[in-house]
């Protein structure tokens, strides 16, 4: 592991547990045993930390997204995607916080390619809804609504999963699968 990659982690931890405005450079410098000016011959800034923690979950979200394939059915896909969805907040509890909570601390232009790429992963859930609806497998009538409220339901998931809790990633993604079938519609 490089410095810098101790120092991402760090940040990670820090940004989920008290907030990107409130994590001061020295305590990121206190986490990884460096002076203060040392730090910044690791990094520029400290929203540059960040925007590398949201992108980094980004590319989580997506390769999982990207890697599912397209001959299985929009209900097979759907799952793929809940599954791939929760094992990112599961494996990466604090970037995945950091992402979903403290991204809009970005300035506009990091925010907007942001939210590029958020828009590019929203796109496969609409996508797949879509191809359900059309294929009888869901019954909805707004696909951009169910695709918002399925979106919204595994977001907040980081909120309030704990790892070593009640809840496997088996079991997590197995309900929330449940869960959302039968707000789709399907049998």
């Amino acid at each position: 592991m490089t410095r810098r990659d101790e120092i991402l982690d760090a940040a990670g931890l820090l940004f989920s547990r008290q907030g990107f405005h409130a994590t001061s450079m020295r305590d990121l410098a206190r986490a990884v045993n460096l002076q203060g000016g040392s730090l910044y011959a690791h990094i520029e800034s400290k929203e540059e930390l960040l925007f590398e923690l949201v992108n980094r979950a980004a590319d989580e979200f997506l390769s999982n997204a990207r890697a599912i394939p397209t001959h299985l059915s929009p209900k097979e896909q759907l799952e793929h995607l809940i599954r791939g969805h929760l094992a990112v907040i599961v494996r990466e509890l604090d970037n995945a916080t950091v992402f979903f909570h403290e991204w809009k601390f970005l300035n506009p232009e990091l925010q907007s390619r942001i939210k590029a790429r958020r828009d590019d992963y929203e796109s496969h859930f609409r996508r797949i809804i879509e191809a359900g609806v059309r294929e009888g497998e869901f019954q909805v009538e707004d696909v951009r609504l169910a695709t918002l409220f399925v979106l919204s339901a595994l977001n907040w998931t980081y909120h309030w999963y704990r790892p070593g809790g009640k809840l496997t990633l088996e079991s997590l993604s197995k309900h929330y699968c449940t869960l959302v079938f039968k707000t789709l519609g399907v049998c």
